[in-house]
């Protein structure tokens, strides 16, 4: 988001505008990037820790118990909070990578409100285990059979996460007031067109000048004419026309 800003690129919430390509080396030094690597590394230390090493058995008690002051809860909540934790952190860079590729700016914005809040509550949440384990650390009583190194791992490293969520939390915040930069969104409405607006000079019409059409009289066809293909009367009784040069043989 700082390399967009610093260039003057035309960019939509913190990320360039589709089609331009994705640079894996540039997206792996961006510090968004490093810090969300960082609070996936942290959340896998909490919940690796109490999964491995959290819940022990002391010599008279058969069921082991969670290393903070025999408190199941808690050890129960750092895990849940420290694997929804690790699953957002790989979603969110997954995301992060399709980002620049959205080509609806309202999609991008629904994406970076997504993380916004998740950051912002998992921030709160953090603060809640470690306020939760160190209290409850301070109420343990002291005994060789627990594994001091990985309560204290834990601890510290949901410390850490608060920061690393807080940081992440005001990336998004910065990305979500970044907002769109430098770009019209068609709004793809119909334009009517103007019909005063005169035609360009390449392509004016030629002018066109009508002739006038004058028809053609016609004279009526006189009716006392005869009619030439009216044939005579057939004539009635006629004799027969008889050769007068003509003589019947004799025999």
């Amino acid at each position: 988001m700082a390399d967009m800003e610093e260039t003057g690129g035309v960019s939509a919430y913190g990320a360039a505008l589709a089609g331009g390509g994705f640079d894996f080396y540039k997206f792996i030094r961006q510090p968004q990037t490093i810090v969300r690597f960082l609070s996936w590394i942290f959340a896998m230390v909490v919940f690796a820790c109490i999964t491995g090493e959290g819940y022990v058995n002391t010599p008279y008690e058969a069921e082991a118990k969670c290393i903070f002051n025999h408190n199941d809860s808690a050890c129960h909540y750092a895990v849940g909070i420290g694997v929804i934790a690790f699953l957002a952190c790989v979603a969110f860079l997954v995301l992060d990578v399709y980002l620049p590729f959205m080509s609806n700016a309202e999609e991008r914005r629904f994406a970076v409100v997504a993380d916004l809040g998740f950051s912002g509550v998992w921030t709160f949440l953090w603060f809640v285990c470690f306020c939760l384990l160190a209290s409850q650390w301070s109420k343990t009583p002291d005994d060789h059979s627990i594994p001091k190194d990985a309560a204290r791992a834990t601890i510290a490293f949901s410390f850490f996460s608060i920061a690393t969520w807080g940081i992440l939390t005001y990336f998004a915040l910065g990305r979500f007031r970044h907002g769109v930069k430098d770009v019209a969104i068609p709004t793809y409405t119909e334009t009517v067109p103007d019909i005063a607006t005169p035609y360009p000079p390449t392509y004016a019409p030629t002018s066109y000048n009508p002739t006038t059409y004058t028809p053609t009289t016609y004279t009526a066809y006189p009716s006392n004419l005869p009619d030439i293909q009216q044939q005579p009367p057939l004539a009635q009784n006629l004799p027969p026309k008889v050769d007068a040069g003509y003589q019947p043989p004799s025999y």
